[in-house]
This record gives structure tokens, sequence and C-alpha cells, in this order.
């Protein structure tokens, strides 16, 4: 029998919380249960700073929960980006605050039974060898050792890849249910609007002096413009029995290529990838490619996925925009949630106490929004809003595209995705779809 969940919802059991009934006051408000917040909460429990975590449905029941759960300060091949967009400096914050992640993952789950396992990284290109030897000499001027391997346990050739050693990977609701059963967490409790200061839930108010966004696409368009400055991407994931070990990571550094990880005795193949919204290869081109290099093998488990994207590749962590004191956002992890999710942790741990970090200005929400993308960005939201059909996102009511793999619509726009009969799956739009 295959499971339509993903393999760690189906192999963990994470805590449950009461919701919130009344009004209280805290330092620190976290709005959103995933990853990214629930390490936020964690950092400020051990600083002793007093804060309160809300999520409108059960924590990890977003994005979380169907990642592939590679902790890595290799994403794709970010660091020729970073160079050509920012330079050689900013490249090297992003490799050390990655690193500190890392290695605050590896401190972590020493006392955590989350199956962590150190593993080498490879990022392959299937054709173009100049780009894994550019990305090699960038790592080597910002002070990474790495090591050029052609030779890949993989059912094709390669052109070459980038191999870091000493990354890892884990069972991300494992590590979540070990850190999160002390929390100050409320569930089930929706934050239904903001005031400065002030959060407006069902049956009560929070009066926080410092409050943070974590809602994966942030969820509130007055400021950031982060309508503009980010798009949603798809990808999909198949679990197989009796596939091979392949003792590593492996990630295309193309953006619809294939991914490649073990979970135990389960080989997890992801790729298919589109923009939601879009059509794409989604589980059929994983199970054609099954079938064909992995005959023997047997899917147990598929599952898909959805990645806030910025222009630059690079996330958004700090203050959520020019016009916000007390307002901070994690968002646009680029596909690369867990370890982005400890960076932006360790640096809104700092910010929200108003201290200085010293990666607060590569990750600076506010920062130019002038790049390529963003006339992409631009075209598919004024297309698809002037686009006249009966289905529309409360969003911002562009017209909605159906999905028919997964049986949803989905908003090519922002990423918004609501079921068949118009419950809302994922944000940013907040509320369901209305009926015509």
């Amino acid at each position: 029998m295959i499971c339509v969940n993903s393999i760690w919802t189906e192999t963990s059991e994470l805590p449950g919380f009461s919701s919130l009934e009344g009004d209280i006051s805290t330092d620190v408000l976290i709005i959103g249960g995933g990853m990214a917040g629930i390490l936020c909460a964690y950092m400020l429990s051990k600083a002793r700073v007093k804060y309160a975590l809300v999520e409108a449905h059960r924590i990890c029941s977003g994005i979380t929960k169907n990642t592939t759960a590679k902790i890595t300060v290799q994403h794709g091949l970010i660091y020729s980006k970073i160079l050509n967009e920012f330079g050689l400096e900013k490249g090297s914050l992003y490799l050390k605050a990655n690193i500190g992640a890392l290695n605050k993952y590896t401190e972590l789950c020493k006392k955590i039974k989350c199956d962590f396992e150190i593993k080498d990284s490879f990022v392959y290109s299937l054709s173009d060898r100049q780009k894994i030897e550019n990305e090699i000499r960038v790592l080597e001027k910002i002070g990474l050792r790495t090591d050029f391997e052609k030779d890949l346990p993989l059912p094709f050739q390669v052109a070459g890849s980038v191999k870091i050693k000493n990354q890892a990977q884990f069972n991300p609701l494992k590590f979540i249910s070990a850190i999160s059963r002390n929390l100050n967490i409320y569930e089930n409790t929706k934050v239904m609007s903001l005031a400065k200061n002030t959060a407006v839930i069902p049956n009560g108010t929070i009066k926080a002096k410092k409050i943070i966004i974590a809602t994966h696409f942030p969820i509130i368009n007055k400021h950031g413009n982060y309508f503009l400055k980010m798009y949603q991407h798809r990808s999909y994931v198949i679990g197989l029995e009796k596939g091979p070990q392949l003792n590593g990571m492996y990630v295309d550094e193309n953006e619809k290529g294939m991914s490649f990880r073990n979970y135990k005795d389960m080989l997890l193949l992801g790729g298919g990838d589109h923009r939601t919204g879009k059509k794409g290869g989604n589980w059929a081109e994983l199970r054609s490619f099954a079938k064909k290099y992995y005959p023997d093998a047997k899917e147990k488990f598929f599952w898909a996925t959805q990645d806030c994207m910025t222009l630059d590749s690079v996330p958004y962590i700090g203050r959520y925009s020019k016009n916000t004191q007390d307002l901070y956002v994690a968002t646009g992890f680029n596909k690369w949630g867990m370890t982005s999710s400890m960076v932006a942790a360790l640096v809104l741990l700092d910010l929200v106490q108003e201290k200085e970090n010293p990666y607060e200005s590569l990750f600076l929400p506010s920062r130019s929004i002038l790049r390529p993308q963003l006339a992409v960005n631009t075209f598919e939201t004024i297309t698809n809003f002037l686009c006249f059909t009966g289905k529309r996102c409360p969003h911002l009511g562009c017209s909605l595209k159906w999905n028919s793999a997964e049986k949803s619509w989905d908003c090519p726009c922002h990423g918004s995705r609501f079921t068949e009969d118009g419950q809302l799956i994922d944000n940013p739009a907040t509320d369901d779809m209305k009926s015509n």
C-alpha cells in the first residue's frame, strides 16, 4: 500500500498544545508553527526571553512536514550567484551563517533521537562542467575546501559535481517533537488581524513588544511588498523501498532537476518541479524515472512540498519592512528550509533583543528588489489578475489554475492553494476560496 503522507509524518508523533483563550501579554509573539517558528521559540526560551508562539492549526501541519530534510551549507550553486549579485564578502557571510546553523543542529542532535546522520553533499550538473568549477573556485576564495567529483552513484553521467564533506540529514518531525514539548505554544489559534503590537485571535488578544511572522509566505500585504519579491515553487517526492544506498545527498544545480537521499532503507527521490500554478512533471516524472532506473524498487510514500523563492536566492530574515519597527519576518528559504530556519532563529534571537548580528545586512528584507525575477513575478501577477475566470484567489484576486495531479486550485501569482471545494491548503491567502 502506498502512503500519501511524507515519511516523516508516518514515523513521528508530535505533541499537542491547547488553543489560547483570553488576553495575554508577552515580549515576543511568534506567528507560525513550522521549523522556523519553533526554532525561534526554542532559542528565545533558552535565552530566557518571554515569548508565545501561535499556530492556526497544528504545529508542522504546513510545509515543514514535507521537506527532504537536508542540513547543508550547499544550496545549489548559491555562492556563484551571491558573488555576482553582492560580492565575495557577502558570500563569506552566507557561508558562515549556514556553518553556524549546521553546527547548532549538530550540537542539539547529539541529545535527540532524530535519525541525525553526517553525510557528504553533492551538487551536480548534467552538462555544464564550467558551472561546477566556478562554484568550487568561489568556495575556495571564501575559505571552504571542496572536491570536484565526476563519478557519482547515480544512474546517469554528470559533467561534474561540487562535493562538500560532513553535512547532515535527519528526521525533522522527530527533532521538533523533542524540542517543542516544553515550549509556550498555542495550537488552533489563528491570528485574525494585526495592529501595532497587538494580535487579535478568535477569543482574545495578544500584546507583544516584538512580533515575528514565520508563516512560510508572509501574511501581511500592507508592508514589505512580498507579493512582488517572492513566488512559490512546487516539488515532488517519492519514497522507494529497495532503492540503492547512495551514502550522500545529491541535488541537480538545475531548478527542475532531481534530488536523492536515503532515509534508513528508503530512497527519497525528488523532482518534477514547477512554479505553483504552472504545469510540471510532478510524481509522473519521478515514477517514470524510477521505473526506468530502479525497476526492482517499490514505491511506499509520495508527497509534495512548496517553497518560497526570492528575487536573488537569499532569504528574507529581519525587520519586516523599513516602516515596521517591531515586526520581523523569516521567509524565502529557496528550497533550503532546514538550514535557513536555524539561520533565521539565530539572527532573529539577536534582533528582537536589539543586539547586533553579523548577518543582518545580508538577509535584510528591505534590500533592493531590482532583479530580473521581479519582471517575471510582475508579469505573472498582472496576467493572472486580468484573466477573467470563475475561480479567484482571496489573497489579491488572481485567477486560480486547476492542478490535475494534486486535485487543487493553485495561484500562479503568489502560490496560495485550495482544495477542490475551496478550503485553504497553503498561504499567503488566509481564508478559504469564496464560492461563486
